[in-house]
């Protein structure tokens, strides 16, 4: 089966925003792969002048931020690191009627979700002037707001990206049964014992048509 890849923009982001960026890119992903009858939630971004839609699936919620909040202990103990979060959609192959048969998932969609965690800036330090202190403390907060700003239209950005493509990448969609609401999908996040071999060759792996070592990066 054909495996569409969408790799997403990087994104800049301090770590207090990494819960509502992250949220808001893996819920409009979601939505947008969401078959059959939902109940569409509009969400409000507190940090950004942003609304992005929920399935309004409790199930689909505490997945995602279930593996959000594994990914924020990650960033806590890997400080300056880039890194990418994975979302797979795929299709299940066969049926477990006993617990040794044989189940294959197959990977028909990936979206690689790509941040730089930038480290909190410090606070000018040594300034004993009142009027220079007010004077650092007010460019201080305009070059704060300056980035905040950035960082939103980026964020729009990719969001415009996932729009687009599920727009155009249509064709390798599998039919789904009746009654099922969103597609099957994964979310994978780097991990301790992850190594730049290591992804790369999860990538190769995918990309060659065995899907099912999905199941090793959970």
């Amino acid at each position: 089966m054909n495996c569409e890849v969408c790799q997403l923009k990087e994104l800049e982001v301090e770590s207090f925003e990494i819960r509502e960026v992250l949220r808001c890119i893996l819920h409009t992903i979601v939505f947008h792969r969401a078959l059959g009858l939902i109940r569409p939630k509009d969400v409000d971004l507190e940090l950004f002048e942003i609304t992005y839609v929920q399935c309004g699936e409790i199930e689909v919620e505490k997945k995602i931020d279930e593996k959000i909040e594994h990914f924020i202990s990650w960033i806590e103990k890997h400080p300056n690191k880039k890194s990418q979060i994975c979302l797979s959609f795929y299709e299940v192959k066969g049926k477990q009627q006993s617990w040794f048969a044989k189940v294959e998932r197959a990977c028909w969609e990936q979206w690689n979700i790509n941040l730089n965690v930038l480290q909190p800036s410090k606070a000018p330090i040594g300034k004993s002037h009142h009027s220079k202190l007010v004077m650092d403390t007010g460019e201080a907060s305009e070059e704060r707001s300056s980035r905040r700003t950035l960082r939103e239209q980026s964020l729009q950005e990719v969001l415009f990206q996932i729009i687009t493509f599920v727009n155009e990448k249509k064709d390798h969609v599998p039919p789904i049964n009746d009654g099922v609401i969103y597609c099957p999908f994964e979310i994978n996040i780097p991990s301790s014992s992850d190594s730049t071999f290591g992804m790369e060759m999860f990538k190769r792996m995918l990309h060659s048509g065995h899907p099912s070592m999905l199941s090793l990066f959970r």
